[in-house]
């Protein structure tokens, strides 16, 4: 957070909405403590996380920013609650972890649910124009971007058929994430215990 608020201070943005693309399991939310420190600062997150925040956002909603904004697209899958956020132009998608580079997030615990996954990204994704550029929540080899056009037609998982893509799913065999029983709480309340 505190490397967040320095970048926000330096290049003399004022942030307004500090948006959650899902109820993370891996790691505490930042919001709720941002807000503390950041007057006027609201959270956000889809409704259908189960999340508490100030705005709870659903399909089609636009979270505007100067003469901008960006499209919510509900993407359930890897969690009920994960959305994708499309600037009006389609030259960028914000994932969260639906899709990731080379990859998706998995979909064994929290809601997870393999063809849900694999029906949004192909519906709410791949749809969007080759040349949109792909921002993932994270990546774990250290990228950071990626292409629609490249994730539609290199994705190792997603470029299956749906029975071929489940099957790898359901057994990816990875372990559950270490602080799940303390994230996961946690994030439902914007990463605060009192919001």
């Amino acid at each position: 957070m505190d490397r967040d608020l320095k970048l926000i201070s330096e290049l003399g943005l004022n942030l307004k909405i500090a948006v959650n693309t899902h109820c993370h399991a891996d790691h505490i939310t930042s919001t709720g403590l941002m807000k503390t420190r950041l007057a006027g600062l609201k959270s956000a997150i889809s409704k259908l996380s189960g999340a508490t925040a100030d705005i709870l956002l659903s399909e089609g909603d636009r979270i505007t920013f100067g003469n901008h904004y960006l499209s919510v697209r509900e993407t359930p899958g890897h969690t009920d609650g994960c959305v994708t956020l499309v600037t009006q132009d389609e030259r960028m998608a914000f994932t969260g972890d639906a899709l990731l580079i080379r990859g998706c997030g998995r979909t064994d615990f929290q809601q997870g649910c393999s063809e849900r996954l694999y029906t949004s990204v192909h519906q709410k994704i791949f749809t969007l124009p080759d040349q949109c550029l792909v921002y993932p929540a994270h990546d774990y080899l250290g990228q950071t971007v990626s292409t629609v056009g490249e994730e539609r037609t290199l994705n190792p998982r997603l470029t299956k058929s749906l029975d071929e893509y489940v099957t790898i799913m359901n057994n990816l065999n990875l372990p559950k994430p270490s602080k799940i029983d303390v994230s996961v709480p946690a994030n439902l309340v914007c990463g605060l215990h009192h919001v």
